[in-house]
């Protein structure tokens, strides 16, 4: 448990967006903890159950689909790695940061 704790407490560090393989870089408004209200909400509100809640989370996201080309590999919010896009851009799960 105080390793969770620690979890949370550290910023997690960014990964460089070559090492994402789990689908396109999303840009997400807010990269949250699974736990915190705002997530928690959409998650229920959606019928997700996360089992990790210090898991992060991207809400309000769009792909970045032109990683290093041009304009389509901007991103002023929060460019992510998750491991499931599957909810239509409201919320991505299992997010790691990216450097674009």
């Amino acid at each position: 448990a105080a390793f969770a704790i620690l979890a949370v407490a550290t910023p997690t560090p960014n990964e460089p967006a070559s090492s994402c393989t789990t689908g396109p870089i999303q840009c997400c408004n807010t990269v949250e903890s699974a736990s915190s209200p705002a997530a928690a909400g959409i998650l229920k509100s959606i019928g997700v159950v996360v089992q990790d809640v210090n898991a992060l989370v991207g809400l309000t996201c769009s792909p970045i689909t032109a990683v290093g080309v041009g304009s389509g590999s901007s991103c002023s919010a929060s460019p992510v790695c998750c491991t499931d896009n599957s909810h239509g851009g409201l919320i991505s799960i299992g997010c790691v940061p990216v450097t674009l």
